[in-house]
């Protein structure tokens, strides 16, 4: 599968449909098609790319926000029945690769503190703790894990 894996910036309202059914069968209290459309309106701030494969137009989904030097991960998800494969190592590889090229040297995002699956991807892209923010999530009311990715520039 992995040679027929295309991620790229979100391209229509087809690509958003696909988002948001991800959205809906992979988050309590799932982002609105309203907070979507308005996002889309900042171009500059606001990235959203699909990942494609050749048996789903959106496979997976992520979208950030970035702001000077940094960006923030604002959800990410592979649909239900194709995550374990990788699909998820490789959409956050792809992410933060499009983040350097947009000149960010740092990742950040929160992540419930119950979900473990999510916390073990971004612990093996880099990402590690750097705080809590307490009764962050609602639907069930749950602290937030705050994480963060600095890129190494010991190379540079």
């Amino acid at each position: 599968m992995n040679g027929d894996i295309v991620v790229e910036r979100l391209a229509s309202a087809a690509d958003l449909d696909g988002v948001l059914d991800i959205e809906a069968a992979s988050f309590n209290n799932p982002t609105t098609r309203e907070w979507y459309d308005g996002e889309l309106q900042r171009p500059e701030v606001c990235f959203i790319y699909v990942m494609r494969t050749a048996a789903h137009p959106v496979a997976g989904f992520c979208a950030f926000w970035r702001v000077a030097e940094q960006i923030h991960i604002n959800n990410l998800a592979i649909r239900p029945e194709l995550r374990r494969q990788g699909l998820g190592s490789r959409l956050l590889q792809e992410v933060i690769a499009e983040a350097a090229r947009l000149g960010a040297d740092r990742a950040t995002l929160e992540v419930r503190r119950s979900n473990v699956p999510a916390q073990k991807l971004y612990e093996r892209a880099g990402f590690v703790q750097a705080g809590v923010r307490r009764n962050y999530y609602t639907q069930p009311v749950e602290d937030a894990l705050v994480l963060v990715l600095k890129r190494d520039d010991s190379s540079a």
